[in-house]
Parts: C-alpha cells; sequence; structure tokens
C-alpha cells in the first residue's frame, strides 16, 4: 500500500511505521485532543483545519517520506 498525506489520519495512525512519521514531524500527534476528529481525515484535509499546528512544510516532509516507504 501506498501512503501519502491523501491518507486518512487514522490509518495512518494504525500503522506502526506511518505512526512514527507523522510522530517524527508532529511531535505529541498521538496525544492530540482532537485526535478522534480528526481520523477520518486525509491529512491534507486535517491540515486544513489544525490552525497552523500542521504547516506546509510539515506535510511536504512527512509526505516524502511516506512514499519513501513504497520504494
Amino acid at each position: 500500500m501506498t501512503y501519502s498525506i491523501e491518507s486518512k489520519v487514522g490509518e495512518l495512525l494504525d500503522n506502526s511505521h506511518t505512526s512514527e512519521i507523522l510522530e517524527k514531524h508532529l511531535p505529541g500527534i498521538k496525544k492530540h485532543p482532537q485526535l478522534g476528529m480528526a481520523r477520518s481525515f486525509s491529512l491534507a484535509t486535517a491540515a486544513k483545519y489544525s490552525g497552523g499546528v500542521i504547516s506546509q512544510e510539515a506535510l511536504k516532509n512527512i509526505d516524502s517520506d511516506l512514499r519513501s516507504l513504497a520504494t
């Protein structure tokens, strides 16, 4: 399976490899109080509602790391 920022937050968090990538770029994301609401959104969509917590630079870096898992 190929992962990207278009993957659902819940799918990314439920996989140990992709969860590590999220935590690397977004420290503490696994404990964020609004995480339950974000699980059904793609990471890109969740970023729009994050109030700047998930920056465009972070999205770019996360996407690169996620896509590298497929190779």
